[in-house]
């Protein structure tokens, strides 16, 4: 089956936040926040702070940390700053679509900030709406090929047990198997997958699909790509998402 293939922009991402443990530990305590703000503390009636937890300890942050997150963005301790999440959209070089997840205690400050990088990288910060349009919001399940467990299966068994879950589409590449879901239905395909392929997930997310994809000349391209560089380096950016492929480094 077809589609956009999204693992190798945010393998590429995961692998720079890797290198730098202290602002992976800055985004993702926001993101536990966040959504122990809007779902409540206990993670097993919140799939996405279940979902942000995993990656909490994907990047190895202590467990102490995390249970402070859960009870800053709950509420539970007095005098925290509230990060609230906002959607930002606009153009960058070759007029590719960008949404930036963004997580802020101050929205003028970011703001600001963020049209600067835009401006500076050849690109324009928009108004709302004005390329959200572009895109769909799925569930994104990633198992990368090498795992022992799917050395006994061919890519045909995986397909059809990801559809079979429920899965809306599927994505073979040299590295990996990228499932898409529904948003409400991605717990149970993850789940359903797990049980059944006795696999595991390299990632597992909601995440913002384009409809359609476009090509950039390699100058838009190479601009293209410092100015996400200079967007990942944000503190207040959680995620990042195109309408076009990055050149791998």
């Amino acid at each position: 089956m077809s589609g956009h293939s999204k693992w190798a922009n945010i393998k590429n991402r995961k692998e720079k936040q890797d290198a730098q443990r202290g602002k992976a530990f800055t985004r993702v305590t926001r993101e536990i926040m966040v959504a122990a703000r809007e779902g409540g503390p206990d993670p097993a009636g919140n799939f996405r702070l279940r979902m942000a937890i995993e990656k909490a300890k994907e990047v190895n942050m202590p467990n102490e940390n995390i249970q402070r997150a859960i009870k800053r963005g709950a509420g539970l301790i007095e005098g925290e700053a509230a990060y609230e999440e906002v959607l930002y959209e606009g153009y960058g070089p070759g007029g590719v679509a960008i949404l930036l997840d963004i997580f802020t205690d101050n929205r003028n400050r970011t703001a600001s900030e963020i049209r600067h990088l835009f401006s500076r990288y050849g690109g324009n910060l928009g108004e709302s709406g004005c390329v959200a349009w572009m895109f769909d919001q799925k569930g994104l399940l990633v198992l990368e090929r090498d795992q022992p467990a799917l050395a006994r299966l061919s890519e045909d068994d995986v397909m059809l047990a990801a559809l079979d879950a429920g899965a809306e589409d599927f994505v073979a590449t040299e590295e990996a198997y990228e499932i898409t879901t529904p948003p409400d239905n991605l717990a149970a395909v993850q789940g359903a997958l797990a049980e059944n392929l006795k696999v595991k997930f390299a990632a597992a997310q909601l995440t913002m699909v384009p409809k359609s994809t476009i090509d950039v000349g390699e100058k838009e391209r190479q601009q293209l790509a410092k100015l996400v560089a200079a967007l990942e380096e944000h503190d207040d950016v959680q995620d990042i998402h195109l309408n076009t492929t990055l050149p791998q480094e």
